[in-house]
């Protein structure tokens, strides 16, 4: 079984700069970039071959193509991460990304690989089923529908397969956004647990797991999920979210239970090392 980890730092998905008023606009939008560097240094170093997929810094206009902020540099990103997932032929993949539409690439040359022997769990405060067209145009809230083969037709038939709904599992969801993405979710029949569902223990997704009709899973897993109570990791900063240890727990127990093919650690947003960097800049000797 081949493993590799792939470094994804992409940022063009997200339009966040509102939310993090303590960063310009410029740092909160490529906060994301040096995210995906630092849980590259910070992660176990377990002999799995590296990759790095190559993601542009360069400033830009930020315009929304066919409803889809920055899309044709996501485009771009996504192809060559496709590529590189074709050249070295993984069994499994790790991701440090980077916004949440990092898992668009591995997950669905996984699912294409393994057919409709693979599940995703999707652990996030938010559910990730926006659509070109919707009130927010950022992609990494299109990042799950477009998994599943809905969204931005560029980018949907660039994909080398798609998941269907009933092999998707959201935990810890506890931010619609708006109540048509609730609706949405209903329609599309996707599983969803709360926070406290899985706060004592991790049987509801252990359940669902049997069920589902797979043996091998991919988990994302999004760093809002996190209660910012206890850490301020992402972007988000919903109250009422899982504690590490949930999150910690309910991945081991899904490995344990199924093939562990796929995770994805995103959304990381280092405040405090972007101002840290932003200060190193300025000292005599430093520049």
């Amino acid at each position: 079984m081949k493993t590799i980890r792939l470094i994804y730092p992409q940022w063009q998905g997200g339009d966040i700069a509102r939310w993090i008023p303590e960063l310009t606009p410029d740092d909160a939008a490529r906060g994301y970039y040096l995210g995906a560097l630092l849980l590259d240094f910070l992660a176990p170093r377990n002999g799995q071959a590296t990759f790095t997929v190559p993601v542009t810094t360069a400033p830009g206009a930020r315009e929304a193509v066919d409803g889809v902020l920055d899309r044709d540099a996501i485009l771009c990103q996504m192809q060559a991460a496709l590529e590189l997932l074709e050249r070295e032929r993984p069994d499994r993949v790790v991701t440090l990304g980077g916004e949440c539409s990092v898992s668009v690439a591995p997950f669905t040359y996984l699912a294409r690989r393994y057919a409709d022997d693979m599940a995703v769990v999707w652990i996030d405060a938010h559910p990730d089923i926006t659509l070109p067209g919707d009130a927010y145009a950022g992609f990494h809230a299109m990042a799950l529908t477009a998994c599943m083969g809905r969204g931005d037709a560029r980018i949907v038939s660039a994909l080398p397969a798609h998941i269907d709904p009933s092999r998707v599992l959201l935990v810890g969801v506890r931010d619609w956004e708006r109540p048509e993405i609730e609706a949405r979710r209903r329609q599309y029949g996707i599983r969803h647990l709360t926070p406290a569902d899985v706060a004592a223990d991790s049987g509801a997704v252990r359940e669902w797991l049997h069920s589902c009709g797979a043996s091998r899973v991919a988990v994302h897993f999004d760093m809002d999920v996190l209660d910012p109570a206890e850490i301020v990791a992402a972007v988000g900063v919903v109250p009422g979210g899982m504690k590490t240890a949930e999150v910690v727990r309910v991945i081991g127990d899904i490995a344990a239970t199924k093939e562990l093919v796929a995770l994805t650690v995103a959304e990381p947003m280092p405040r405090t090392a972007v101002r840290i960097r932003n200060m190193l800049r300025e000292l005599p000797l430093l520049r």
